[in-house]
């Protein structure tokens, strides 16, 4: 026999030998295909979706990843969360992996706002309109380059604590419900406000000899009700206080600091 038909007949006899290694009892496992998913595993999944560990299939479609299909199948059900004035935006969106990230650990809940990702979805809805020349269209074609020009020069920007890609969202749509200001202040968030915290490290709140607190601040349902005779004024030690003199039992370094009384929580 040649020398090359001898390495043949060794590859084979070592390939035969690999096969039937694999095959003894033990090994089969290696085949299952919770096997492989383990090995592939990215990372843990957070604890709400911890019962799909090991079932990739549930969320992931071959060739091409978590599809909002997947998602939709499980959450579509739940009324109470689409009913919810902070959500119920996601049925228009059908893109969920850009906010709702997974795999990052056991402790890390599978939210992560994204004001840019916002941008780029509603970019892509704008897009995908069927009319190649379409108002929809041009307008996102309008606003990337207006992000695009205005990335490269920062002054074109009206606002310096947001990105233009942010800029270009409406504020309005989804925190209306969160409007301390009752409209007042109009709808420009961005004057004040940055996308990744509301307080406003330049506030400086009126001085504390201020008696017109009314001006900006509603007082809460309870106080309207007997609760706060029987208990409100009564741990301010102010028995006859009313309602709207907020200054003689509030501090203005948080409403829960009460003068005389110190940090106090109903609740």
């Amino acid at each position: 026999m040649s020398r090359s038909g001898r390495y043949i007949s060794a590859s084979a006899a070592l390939g035969t030998a690999a096969v039937l290694w694999w095959l003894t009892p033990g090994k089969a496992v290696l085949f299952q295909a919770a096997t492989w998913q383990k090995m592939a595993q990215p990372g843990a999944l957070s604890s709400v979706h911890a019962h799909l560990e090991n079932r990739c299939a549930s969320c992931h479609t071959p060739a091409r990843g978590v599809r909002p299909e997947s998602c939709i199948a499980c959450h579509a059900g739940s009324e109470s969360l689409l009913q919810r004035g902070t959500t119920s935006f996601h049925a228009g969106i059908s893109s969920c992996t850009e906010c709702h990230p997974e795999h990052r650990g056991r402790h890390q809940h599978p939210t992560r706002m994204d004001h840019t990702a916002l941008t780029h979805i509603g970019l892509r809805q704008l897009r995908s309109h069927d009319v190649p020349d379409s108002e929809s269209r041009q307008l996102a074609r309008r606003l990337r380059e207006w992000i695009r020009r205005s990335a490269a020069d920062p002054e074109a920007v009206p606002h310096t604590r947001i990105t233009p890609g942010e800029f270009v969202l409406n504020c309005r749509r989804c925190h209306a419900s969160e409007d301390r200001h009752l409209g007042l202040f109009g709808s420009d968030c961005a004057e004040c406000h940055a996308t990744d915290r509301w307080r406003v490290p330049e506030f400086r709140h009126p001085p504390a000899s201020s008696t017109d607190c009314a001006q900006c601040h509603q007082a809460p349902p309870s106080h309207y009700m007997m609760h706060f005779r029987m208990i409100s004024a009564r741990v301010a030690g102010k028995p006859h206080a009313r309602v709207g003199q907020c200054h003689l039992c509030h501090r203005t370094t948080s409403w829960n600091d009460i003068r005389g009384t110190g940090w106090y929580k109903h609740h």
